[in-house]
């Protein structure tokens, strides 16, 4: 490959990631902006008390939706009490796919860089090969 391809793909990637930065940043905006007309609307809604109407095809409605999370501090106590209530199949154990990955690096270094043996068959790994891109002191 020619200097000059590469330096062509240096440059689309580092453009690219500029347009994924601007769209996510374009998305948070939007999503804000989604957030106050919604709710705006829904106190019309309510105020009016209209449950549903359409406009140009498309039906718009009220709807409630009830978000619960544990009490900071307290999820321990959550578990115990869903259980003692019969109600510990709810309760799943989860690991961080990032703090696995960390996790497994580290048993790698340890161990020669090879995967231990306790660990074959119950991971996968892969290497992936990225290009970093920052600003440069010039």
């Amino acid at each position: 490959m020619s200097n000059e391809t590469m330096l062509e793909l240096a440059d689309q990637l580092k453009t690219l990631r500029a347009v994924k930065d601007d769209l996510a940043e374009q998305t948070k905006a939007n999503n804000a902006e989604i957030e106050r007309t919604e709710l705006a609307l829904s106190d019309l809604m309510a105020q009016d008390e209209i449950q549903s109407f359409n406009r140009a095809g498309t039906l718009f409605y009220l709807s409630t939706r009830t978000h619960v999370s544990p009490v900071a501090g307290r999820k321990a106590e959550l578990f115990d009490a869903l259980r003692e209530q019969g109600h510990g199949d709810l309760i799943t154990e989860t690991v961080h796919a990032q703090t696995l990955a960390s996790f497994v690096r580290e048993r790698i270094t340890e161990n020669d860089d090879e995967l231990p043996a306790w660990l074959a068959g119950r991971v996968n790994t892969f290497d992936k090969v990225t290009v970093g891109l920052r600003k440069s002191s010039k």
